[in-house]
């Protein structure tokens, strides 16, 4: 019995002990509390910063404004796009034309689209075509369709210059297969045709300027290498009156090149043109195109570039944040487990589309002041602002693919391209080293007997093309079977170029693709997490419209205002 007894005082005082000292534990592990509730404010925190935009406006009520913002943004960069890409196609299109009128007036039986190239053959036809030149620019006010003008410099007209290059000397006797030759090229003496010339005396001094050293050299076809007429043509682009633009006013200058380099008996005639848009010095329009437009659109690209600015803060905001809980999950990591936060793990906290985000807004500011200055007429650098323009607006519109990430169905393909990224590159650093050394051996083969092999680059454009299958006949029925041995040798490249691309690597290629998309669903379909951090992240079980996020924004804020006091 007194055994029993003392059993019982013994229950009695465990019980008392038990429910009398409510705060036992507490009490004794202070520390594991305090580091326990900081454990899980750190979870909240990183689960907060990869929640969506509706989960987070769940979570603390925060609105979507990145989101909101976004797609104003596309909206607006899409139609500044579309206006400033109608205005550079206007410039474009303007010079093209302008360039096939030159060679119509210029080029004596000029034909559009012609296989064989321009070229001379006699020295007889080489003296018509240059007076042909000649003349048509004497008669250009009276045949040109445009308004073309001659360039003006203090009140007089610049001339038309005609300048040749040759070797300084030379004898070449190919009947005994004797050759001296001095390599250095001498420039000869500028001859210039004013517009408003005598053309008969005129054109005597040209026969004469061109066989001034026939009196001394026996064989002048031995030593010119080419023949150049330089001059300098203005014309206004109107057709931007229409498109509330104003006209820029345009600087042509013509070099036509009589080349004879190859001294194969065949003179290639070639027209270049050089393109210099100016700010025209006086205007006046009325009508349909007013200047209170031009400043409308001037306003639309300075709303573009607020925008973008608010833009990049907030990204630039975001991606600070992301590094910031990356520091602090390392320290975590660090302290309780005595390691290292894995590179895969840190980069996961920063984030590439923000990335991509702020590298967008910086180039369509870059390229939105740069339209403005093209609007204002203070610059006219279109090719530089149309890069900037395009390539900021095709980032936006693959920033987009984020929001769709969030959805499950969509999430896998940009889980798919980030896990085959390392892969790939890899991948096509062993691939690319194979293809260079199909390309330099196509070039140094079959370049002489090819058109597609000339050089570097359209043998790489030809051989792209055969990966995928395109433009394969021809490439193949165009080599030329002067050189059996060459054409034996073109065969077997060709062959063995399309096998090894087309049957090996490529489905190589999408192999490692499909391996990457079936592991990445499997993983989606087991839901177990992969990482360190998503095993961290999957032991914080509060849901977004639990009040817990909205409680740790809140303490967050008094600690904030405690510690500015």
């Amino acid at each position: 019995m007194s055994i029993i007894l003392d059993m019982e005082e013994s229950d009695d005082l465990y019980d008392v002990r038990e429910t009398n000292d409510p705060s036992s534990w507490e009490d004794q592990h202070p520390q594991c509390l305090q580091d326990g509730a900081k454990v899980q404010r750190l979870r909240r925190k990183i689960k907060y910063y990869f929640m969506n935009p509706c989960e987070k406006y769940h979570a603390r009520g925060r609105k979507p404004w990145k989101l909101i913002l976004q797609i104003i943004k596309i909206a607006i960069i899409t139609i500044q796009l579309v206006l400033f890409g109608l205005s550079n196609q206007m410039v474009v299109t303007f010079k093209d034309e302008n360039l096939m009128t030159f060679k119509h007036l210029f080029l004596k039986d000029y034909v559009d689209g012609g296989i064989a190239p321009y070229a001379l053959y006699r020295q007889a036809d080489v003296y018509d075509h240059i007076e042909y030149v000649i003349q048509q620019y004497r008669l250009l006010h009276n045949i040109t369709l445009s308004n073309h003008e001659y360039e003006e410099k203090h009140s007089v007209y610049t001339p038309l210059l005609l300048c040749q290059e040759f070797y300084r000397n030379g004898t070449i006797y190919p009947s005994n297969e004797t050759f001296e030759i001095d390599a250095h090229v001498d420039t000869g003496t500028e001859t210039t045709f004013d517009v408003f010339f005598d053309f008969a005396p005129s054109l005597l001094l040209l026969y004469v300027h061109l066989n001034q050293l026939s009196a001394h050299v026996p064989a002048l076809s031995s030593r010119l290498i080419s023949v150049k007429i330089t001059f300098v043509l203005k014309a206004i682009n109107l057709q931007t009156v229409r498109h509330r633009e104003l006209p820029d006013c345009y600087d042509f200058t013509l070099i036509i090149t009589f080349n004879n380099q190859a001294h194969s008996g065949q003179i290639k005639v070639d027209l270049e043109n050089e393109v210099d848009i100016n700010e025209c010095r006086q205007w006046k329009v009325t009508g349909a195109c007013k200047l209170d437009d031009i400043y409308l659109t001037v306003l639309f690209d300075c709303l573009i570039i607020i925008i973008c600015i608010i833009s990049f803060a907030l990204c630039t905001r975001s991606v600070i944040t992301g590094i910031q809980l990356q520091l602090e999950y390392s320290r975590y990591c660090r302290k309780h487990f005595s390691k290292e936060l894995s590179w895969s793990d840190k980069l996961e906290f920063v984030s590439g589309w923000y990335i991509l985000i702020i590298v967008s807004d910086t180039l369509t500011i870059i390229g939105s002041l740069l339209k403005i200055e093209i609007q204002t007429k203070v610059l006219t650098s279109y090719d530089v602002c149309s890069i900037f323009l395009g390539t900021g607006t095709m980032f936006v519109w693959i920033g987009v693919i984020r929001y769709m990430g969030y959805f499950k169905k969509y999430n896998i393909l940009i889980l798919t391209l980030r896990a085959a990224f390392p892969n790939v590159i890899r991948f096509i650093c062993c691939a690319g080293i194979i293809y260079l050394s199909y390309c330099f051996c196509g070039w140094i083969v079959l370049g002489p007997y090819h058109e597609k092999f000339r050089t570097l680059n359209t043998v790489s454009e030809c051989l792209f093309s055969l990966i995928n299958g395109d433009d394969m006949f021809p490439t193949f029925k165009n080599m030329q079977q002067k050189n059996s041995l060459v054409w034996m040798f073109s065969r077997v490249y060709l062959y063995t170029f399309v096998s090894l691309f087309i049957y090996m690597i490529l489905s190589l290629f999408i192999t490692l693709i499909t391996d990457t998309y079936d592991t990445i669903k499997q993983e989606q379909q087991s839901g177990s997490p992969t990482s360190e951090l998503q095993r961290f992240l999957s032991e914080c079980k509060d849901l977004p419209n639990s009040g817990a996020y909205r409680l740790d924004k809140n303490n967050s804020c008094f600690l904030n205002c405690f510690n500015n006091r």
